[in-house]
């Protein structure tokens, strides 16, 4: 039968660490000194109180847990002395029917590994949704990560030991994601389409209103339909919008959603998760015959990417009647307009402005996104709460000095452009660091014609700074530019320089921010407030109404607008619990 968690909470301290053993590897003593926090509220509230025992060991301990783990498709395997739970894993990922081939490649993966890190690598086999890794991507993964740097990789083993825990102790429990697979499944299928020179490559990449992105409006229209909304219908700028009706018919709506454009050879969850996260808990309320007194509205976001066409977050604009028509007139790279894409499609642009959200009908607008960073992922915790997204604010810079001869130029006498970008990039570099939560980017750097032996006398590049707050962000600006002209001045080079953008920052309405702090403590989880570094659909909503943001952890270390993109099916499954339960506060509140 499987355990409960009142058991465990009612069990001697020496029949509790019995229930838990088995969990880390040849390490009891993790969980018997999580046991010192009984008792627990949710299963989510002992898995973290595992992680913060490990955190709090030190290197040697972690190093020794790290070790304790058997290789892959090792000696212990082949001699059949892994426990019980590691061979149930390796079985489950092929790992015990590998072709000779296979077996000699993961021994030579094995042994570099060993002889670079001097420890054994530790891979969640079962991964993120825990059916089991195969074994060409076991293999991949093994590759990749022999590249990383010793003090990454530390860690990394470290995280997928918790992963393999949290599926021990699933198993321990009976405990089924239910919906978390199902938003995991629904976003492995929307990956299936992929715009044409990605697709073969293996690729996702889904940009505005081609063949694959109508296919994934299409395929997220069915299963709206299927998990029972009232209403499901593609708008006059490709947004698929599903609503829920509230009890009564003047009942407002919490309207909520994202974007399901990619950038190019990007991942599978920067905004499809917060469309399906809302949507999983559309379906339990249909399934139940439950009403709310609100309605809900969720809007998959045609495009937020900016990657066709300059006309970034034009999905959540046009609800806010914020849709420039000169952006019809934008050509993209095979020279076919908007207007051409929108008309091809289907769409029509006249309806554009009939699709303005009246704000006076909402409640507020709530958004579920990956991370997109490490921050969750280091902290070991599944969820974060958003308190402001970024205000930033974009150049485009061109510093010009004199191009020489790099042999006879001598270092006092050259007039060189990239050497005064560089002296800015690392003031950057500290000067952002100062405030703890504002960054500041180099991301585009160009020397023109440049040679190499050549001093450049041109150097081309971009400016991003970003804060959570308005002034926060102007007097980082004021600070770099000042320095860049004292900079340029000082070298005896010229600066030009234009201003590309300037977004405002999106703080986080309180009572909102509230609710979701709340959903998180009741899932059992340490509530840890955060910025957003990143842009997100909830910034252009933020004009006309409340707005509030939940993060989800990102496996990989967080990375993101990358292939290796990812997060688990029970991360996902917590995240469909907190918007449930920021949905059950709002009922309580409009009883």
């Amino acid at each position: 039968m499987p355990l409960t968690l009142e058991q465990l909470n009612h069990a001697s301290l020496a029949e509790a660490a019995q229930m838990l053993d088995g969990l880390y590897e040849h390490s009891p003593w993790i969980a018997e000194q999580a046991l010192n926090e009984r008792p627990f509220r949710t299963l989510a509230h002992l898995k973290h109180a595992m992680a913060e025992v490990l955190q709090h060991a030190g290197r040697e301990a972690q190093l020794s847990l790290i070790r304790a783990h058997p290789e892959l498709a090792g000696k212990a395997m082949v001699s059949k002395n892994l426990t019980a739970e590691s061979t149930n894993e390796q079985t489950q990922a092929g790992l015990t029917d590998c072709t000779p081939a296979e077996f000699a490649q993961i021994q030579q993966l094995n042994a570099d590994y060993s002889a670079k890190f001097g420890w054994p690598f530790i891979l969640a086999v079962r991964g993120p949704r825990g059916v089991g890794l195969n074994k060409a991507q076991i293999i991949a993964s093994f590759a990749r990560r022999l590249q990383g740097h010793p003090d990454f990789e530390f860690q990394e083993c470290l995280r997928n030991i918790h992963r393999i825990v949290e599926i021990r102790l699933n198993d321990k429990f009976g405990v089924e994601t239910t919906q978390g697979h199902q938003v995991w499944d629904w976003q492995e299928q929307l990956s299936a389409h992929s715009d044409p020179g990605f697709a073969e490559a293996g690729q996702l990449t889904v940009t505005y209103l081609t063949d694959a992105h109508r296919a994934c409006a299409q395929r997220i229209s069915r299963n709206m339909h299927g998990c029972g909304f009232d209403e499901v219908f593609v708008d006059a700028v490709g947004n698929v919008v599903g609503r829920y009706h509230p009890a009564d018919t003047d009942g407002k709506y919490v309207l909520t959603g994202s974007h399901y454009d990619t950038v190019r050879n990007g991942g599978k969850y920067d905004g499809r998760l917060g469309i399906f996260v809302p949507m999983a808990c559309v379906q339990a309320l249909h399934e139940s015959g439950q009403r709310l007194p609100f309605g809900i509205e969720v809007v998959a976001f045609a495009e937020e990417e900016g990657q066709r066409y300059r006309a970034t977050f034009l999905g959540s604009g046009a609800l806010i009647g914020d849709f420039k028509p000169e952006w019809l007139e934008q050509q993209d790279a095979d020279g076919i307009t908007m207007r051409q894409a929108m008309q091809h499609a289907g769409l029509c642009v006249d309806d554009i402005a009939k699709i303005q959200r009246d704000p006076a009908q909402y409640l507020g607008f709530v958004e579920v996104h990956i991370e997109q960073g490490p921050v969750l992922n280091e902290l070991n915790l599944p969820l974060g709460v958003v308190t402001s997204i970024n205000g930033s604010v974009r150049f485009l810079a061109k510093i010009i000095g004199t191009a020489s001869h790099a042999g006879t130029t001598p270092m006092d006498r050259r007039r060189d452009a990239v050497s005064a970008m560089a002296e800015l990039a690392l003031y950057m570099e500290q000067r952002a660091a100062q405030d703890g939560d504002s960054v500041a980017t180099i991301g585009q750097l160009n020397v023109p014609n440049g040679s190499i032996n050549v001093v450049p006398g041109v150097c081309q590049f971009s400016l991003d700074l970003r804060a959570p707050r308005n002034e926060q962000r102007d007097a980082l600006m004021q600070d770099v530019l000042q320095q860049l002209n004292a900079i340029c001045e000082r070298r005896g080079v010229r600066l030009e320089i234009e201003e590309t953008m300037r977004v405002a920052a999106a703080p986080s309405a309180i009572d909102w921010q509230t609710r979701w702090e709340r959903a998180v403590h009741a899932g059992g989880i340490p509530v840890f407030k955060m910025p957003s570094g990143a842009g997100h659909d909830a910034m252009k909503l933020h004009d006309v109404m409340p707005q509030a943001m939940l993060f989800v952890r990102g496996e990989n270390a967080g990375i993101s607008h990358n292939p290796l993109e990812s997060t688990t099916s029970d991360d996902m499954q917590l995240a469909v619990d907190a918007f449930a339960h920021v949905l059950n506060q709002l009922t309580q509140e409009h009883a």
